[in-house]
C-alpha cells in the first residue's frame, strides 16, 4: 500500500504581474491567461505530490469571481485535495492584490484532475493525500461526488464524440 502524504507537501504558490499583453480591450486579464496560470500551478502541485510527471485529465470547475487589471499582482495557490489510484484533484485559488491600496480579492477558483505518469507516459500510482486545513477537509469530503459527476460528464462527452 502506498504511503499517506500531508496536503501541505504539495502546496505551491506562484506570483504573477498582470501586464498589458495579458489583458483585453477593457484592461482586465484574459480568462484564458488565468486558465494557463491555473494549469501550470496545478501541474507543479501534482508533481510535488506524486514525485512524477503529470498530465491534465480535466478542468472540472472554474469560477471567475472578479477580474484583475493591468498592474495588479496575482497570487496563485494550489494544493492536492484528494487522490485516486493514479489521479489527483488539485484545488487552485487565485487572488488579486492591488498595489496602490493593498486590497486582496479572490478572482478565480478551480479544481483540476491531474494524472501521474511514468517515463513511458503510462499512469502510475500516487500516495494518498491527508487533508490538513478545514478548507482541505471540506473539499476532501466532497471528492466522491465530484468524481461521480466527472465520470458522468466523461461518458456523455464520449457518446457525443462517437455520434458524429
Amino acid at each position: 500500500m502506498l504511503e499517506e502524504t500531508p496536503a501541505s507537501r504539495s502546496r505551491s504558490v506562484q506570483t504573477k504581474l498582470v501586464l498589458p499583453p495579458d489583458t483585453n480591450h477593457m484592461g482586465t486579464i484574459f480568462g484564458g491567461t488565468v486558465l494557463s496560470y491555473i494549469d501550470e500551478i496545478a501541474a507543479i502541485t501534482a508533481m510535488k505530490h506524486s514525485k512524477s510527471a503529470v498530465v491534465t485529465a480535466s478542468i472540472d470547475t472554474v469560477n471567475f469571481i472578479s477580474s484583475a487589471k493591468v498592474g495588479d499582482i496575482l497570487n496563485l495557490e494550489g494544493v492536492v485535495i484528494s487522490t485516486g489510484r493514479t489521479s489527483m484533484e488539485v484545488y487552485v485559488k487565485v487572488d488579486c492584490q492591488n498595489l496602490e491600496t493593498g486590497n486582496k480579492t479572490v478572482t478565480t477558483t478551480a479544481i483540476l484532475t491531474m494524472v501521474a505518469v511514468n517515463n513511458d507516459g503510462k499512469p502510475t500510482p500516487v500516495c494518498r493525500v491527508v487533508p490538513e486545513t478545514e478548507e482541505e477537509k471540506s473539499l476532501f469530503q466532497n471528492a466522491q461526488k465530484r468524481k461521480a459527476r466527472r465520470l458522468k460528464i466523461n461518458e456523455f462527452s464520449k457518446e457525443q464524440a462517437y455520434d458524429k
